[in-house]
């Protein structure tokens, strides 16, 4: 396995989109894409950015993110939130989204944080199988609740 990570880049925002984009493809919702360029590059690159992200690298190609932000808990504190981790398609299945999320995990346990969280579609077996590799707990009891402007 010949996977280098490091720390995303305001150059790397067209390949993330792409991923992206890729990602929306695989869960059967690429029209809630909606997201400009714009928009990704000054929320994670602005003046006050609000993600951060680890890319892995292939033969000097971007074939894995790892995209995530802070959350506070008012009973846990500091808690990662793990927002997508992407491996293009044909890059699964090679322990590149292992190495993304170890790294992720690291960084959060480094940063002090008390954990971290993210969302797994119901339906997506290969991830959910992935993740329960890990000491991970499934909750039921939480519905998720948005509303879009």
């Amino acid at each position: 396995m010949s996977l280098s990570i490091r720390k995303a880049v305001v150059e790397d925002c067209p390949r993330i989109m792409e991923l992206v984009r890729e990602l929306a493809l695989y869960e059967k919702a690429p029209e809630q894409v909606t997201v400009t360029m714009e928009e990704v590059i000054k929320a994670g690159f602005g003046e006050h950015p609000v993600w951060e992200a680890f890319v892995g690298i292939h033969d000097g190609q971007i074939v894995g993110l790892s995209l995530f932000y802070i959350r506070y808990s008012t009973w846990k504190g500091r808690r990662l939130y793990l927002e997508d981790i992407i491996v293009t398609e044909e890059m699964r299945g090679m322990g590149y989204g292992k190495v993304l999320l170890d790294h992720t995990i690291a960084f959060a346990k480094e940063k002090g944080y008390s954990g971290m969280m993210w969302q797994v579609l119901d339906w997506n077996e290969p991830a959910i199988r992935f993740y329960k590799k890990y000491d991970t707990n499934f909750e039921n009891e939480w519905l998720n609740v948005n509303i879009n402007f």
